[in-house]
């Protein structure tokens, strides 16, 4: 019997089946941002981002698919991955989004974020090519105004590789930490 995707996320999110956790680990911090290092916030962004991408990829690689899911920096820099569960286990990506973008508002409204990222799967038309593809975006939002997706265009090679091309980025929406 196939196990459903989005119950291979959730395990997978939750077991750390890419090294990150799906909540905080106070004992082993999964990336702590000092003073003395990361502290613009694009830097702190490409750092949430780096963290995040390898479980997009490795879903991908395994099931040419993946829900949405995201990651947090707490105010501290401590860094943590998380899914959305609606209670369906197909639900619509839109769906799966709007619920993580609302937990991410209201942990920036207390305070405990200064970064987000949400990531899902997107067709776009890549800068300089006509068609659209499969794109990995990577939404992020930090709260010293700084607001980007970037975005990984994708295929699959003939033998079922996953091939990401050059990335390019867009200006964000300022979701989450809005005034």
């Amino acid at each position: 019997m196939r196990r459903p995707l989005l119950g291979i996320l959730l395990v997978a999110l939750m077991t750390g089946c890419t090294g990150q956790t799906a909540g905080p680990n106070r004992d082993e911090p999964q990336s702590e941002v000092g003073d003395a290092q990361m502290t613009d916030p694009k830097s702190e962004c490409e750092d949430l981002m780096n963290s995040v991408l390898p479980f997009a990829e490795e879903m991908l690689t395994k099931h040419r698919e993946f829900f949405p899911f995201g990651g947090t920096m707490s105010a501290d820099g401590e860094i943590s991955h998380t899914g959305g569960w609606t209670g369906d286990e197909h639900p619509a990506s839109t769906e799966v989004i709007e619920l993580l973008e609302k937990g991410f508002r209201a942990g920036a409204g207390r305070g405990e974020y200064k970064a987000t990222t949400l990531v899902y799967d997107i067709r776009t038309i890549p800068p300089g090519k006509q068609d659209k593809q499969d794109a990995i975006a990577v939404a992020l939002d930090h709260r010293e105004n700084y607001s980007v997706v970037v975005v990984f265009p994708y295929s699959f090679t003939p033998d079922g590789q996953l091939d990401i091309e050059t990335p390019f980025a867009i200006k964000g929406e300022n979701k989450i930490f809005s005034q």
